[in-house]
């Protein structure tokens, strides 16, 4: 097997659409209503579905988290140390919110965290070697 996609069952379509396409400069690949897949510029695929029509397709109900989802995380990097910072401030002045600030780890990553508007977490991190 190997991974195909990730996706969120979301609860504002539009305002997470905006998110990721608009602050996290993710490429909107494919727009179906009640679902949107979304590509990084590596061709990950990232799919946001409305959790009306993921219960819907699957006859059952799911219980969602509320606030910050400690649940998992999801992590962009950046080349170089500078950027975690350029990308967290980028983020806040945008009205995201801060988790995390930029801090370096003792294992030598330098690290930031913001949520997503529905509370997701997200992590911003390079190891510094410029790729």
């Amino acid at each position: 097997m190997k991974l195909g996609a990730i996706a969120l069952c979301v609860d504002d379509m539009e305002k997470m659409v905006r998110f990721y396409r608009d602050l996290m400069r993710m490429d909107l690949d494919y727009d179906g209503g009640g679902f949107t897949g979304v590509r990084t510029a590596e061709g990950v695929y990232f799919n946001l579905c409305e959790r009306e029509l993921f219960e819907s397709q699957l006859s059952r109900k799911f219980d969602y988290p509320r606030g910050l989802n400690g649940t998992m995380e999801i992590t962009f990097g950046v080349p170089h140390f500078a950027d975690v910072d350029l990308e967290y401030n980028r983020l806040i002045e945008a009205g995201v919110q801060p988790v995390y600030p930029p801090t370096t780890e003792p294992y030598g990553l330098r690290i930031c965290y913001i949520a997503d508007p529905e509370g997701n977490l997200i992590e911003i991190c390079s190891d510094g070697s410029g790729e």
